[in-house]
């Protein structure tokens, strides 16, 4: 049995004196494979005491050693990138293809556009023309907590690591308790970096406890959260007293528009869109909105693409779709799927129970419902599972009408032939992001949304501000 007992603290790593701890489960066979101590009060205050200590000579530090600090991270990393690939797909479930290619991956993606970033980074900018002895510093905020969540676990650790080392911030961060293992990997990784001691530490924990102390301590100055929208809502609140900053990333609930012009793949790529990462992704484009005369067209083709769909352990190779990551995320999944029936969408693939040829697990087959009405309850709520709904609309001020019909805003997705009418959905869409025909976001693009989504800007420029301050300053000798 694996056992993760320290947490690192101060350039060291240090033992828990913590008598709580977490079980690990193994997705695929539902078993026990390790334990993780959980911190306390007091060891959260010892990591936010080492990174106040570290603060004031890494804040002044060379931008160009920092700089040095993340290519040696990122060196190190795509060395052990197989490694981060094998530990993320032990800890959450992720098929060891997917966690090769996407999950572990997207650390020395973001790691490499943030530092593409800071080649074009200005620190200190003039006001304008106007004010010549005018300058704008930008400058760390100081100390940061990180709360990261389980479904992309290096993707969303480098999102919030590197750009807060690159600002010159020192940082806490506390993962997920369901997949540990990444970070304390990264930590390693960090330590061989030669980070200064106290610039960069790692507690584990629950978010009762360790998540929320890191919340309300008054010497952290800035909470950058990814997880549930609920989680977001605490946060905020505890964040109160102390008027830190809070940057939150949460839950999802995209519309994919697909109308009468949109390319023959559009409807299938919509369907490998939200089911992949066993549909654990905030950005999963889980309602699909489709004009009536493809209407049934499109279910067909849904129906197909989901049926298509291998589901398989995390450990086979290939490309297949692996278990949700808890039975509580099973649970919660399997009822949505029975009140989806209840309140009578048509179901058209999968449905509850596991996938033929499973008996253990936390397997959910691949689900289409047809025929659903934005009010239904799978319309309205995060299942954060494989579970598409799709709805007809009439013309495109239905479809706008429909698709910001929802507390969240992260990202909708729009497939047409006609430029000008992409062009108006982009503007008319309420969301932090918006992806056409298939077309990824660009590195270095922000990636954040809006409501009940939360307001957080991660990635690039945008993703490295979001760790300043901005301070004006007249009288400026040039």
């Amino acid at each position: 049995m694996l056992e993760l007992s320290n947490f690192y603290i101060d350039g060291r790593w240090t033992p828990s004196a913590s008598t709580a701890s977490h079980t690990l489960i193994d997705a695929t066979t539902e078993q026990p494979f390790g334990t993780v101590a959980l911190a306390g009060k007091a060891e959260v205050d010892a990591a936010v005491a080492a990174a106040k200590r570290a603060l004031p000579a890494w804040a002044e530090s060379d931008p160009a050693d920092r700089i040095a600090l993340v290519r040696r991270i990122h060196d190190i990393y795509a060395g052990r990138v197989e490694e981060m690939a094998r530990v993320i797909s032990q800890e959450m479930g992720a098929p060891i293809e997917l966690a090769r290619t996407r999950q572990a991956a997207a650390g020395l993606r973001h790691m490499t556009s943030f530092l593409t970033a800071m080649e074009h980074f200005d620190f200190v900018r003039p006001l304008g023309p106007h004010a010549p002895n005018d300058r704008i510093l930008m400058q760390p905020i100081g100390v940061v907590g990180l709360i990261t969540p389980w479904n992309w676990p290096m993707s969303q650790v480098a999102l919030k690591v590197i750009p807060a080392l690159l600002a010159g911030c020192t940082m806490v961060l506390k993962p997920s308790e369901l997949a540990p293992l990444s970070s304390n990997l990264l930590a390693e990784i960090i330590h061989e970096a030669g980070a200064p001691a106290g610039v960069f530490n790692l507690v584990q924990g629950d978010g009762a406890t360790a998540g929320a102390r890191l919340v309300e301590h008054p010497d952290v100055a800035m909470i950058s959260f990814t997880g549930s929208t609920r989680a977001g809502a605490s946060i905020m609140r505890g964040a109160a007293d102390s008027f830190k900053r809070v940057a939150l990333e949460l839950g999802g609930k995209g519309a994919n528009l697909i109308f009468a012009d949109a390319d023959e793949d559009a409807v299938a790529r919509g369907v490998r869109q939200c089911f992949i990462n066993s549909g654990q992704n905030c950005n999963a484009p889980t309602r699909m909105l489709v004009e009536r005369s493809v209407y049934e067209t499109a279910v067909d083709k849904a129906r197909a693409a989901a049926n298509a769909i291998a589901v398989g352990p995390s450990s086979a190779e290939g490309a297949h779709m692996g278990p949700v990551i808890s039975k509580g995320q099973f649970d919660k999944i399997q009822d949505l799927i029975e009140t989806g029936i209840r309140e009578g969408a048509r179901l058209v693939a999968g449905g509850t129970g596991l996938p033929a040829g499973f008996n253990r697990g936390y397997f959910v087959q691949p689900t289409v419902f047809a025929d659903v009405d934005n009010e239904m309850t799978i319309a309205r709520e995060e299942i954060f599972g494989p579970v598409l709904s799709i709805i007809p609309f009439a013309d495109e001020e239905e479809a706008v009408a429909i698709a910001n019909d929802t507390r969240y805003g992260l990202t909708n997705y729009v497939q047409s032939g006609d430029g000008a009418r992409r062009n108006r959905l982009a503007r008319r869409l309420r969301s932090g992001m918006v992806e056409m025909n298939g077309q990824p976001r660009g590195a270095g693009s922000p990636f954040g949304g809006v409501g009940h989504s939360g307001g957080a800007r991660e990635g690039g420029i945008w993703g490295l501000e979001e760790y300043m301050t901005v301070k004006s300053v007249s009288g400026w000798s040039s």
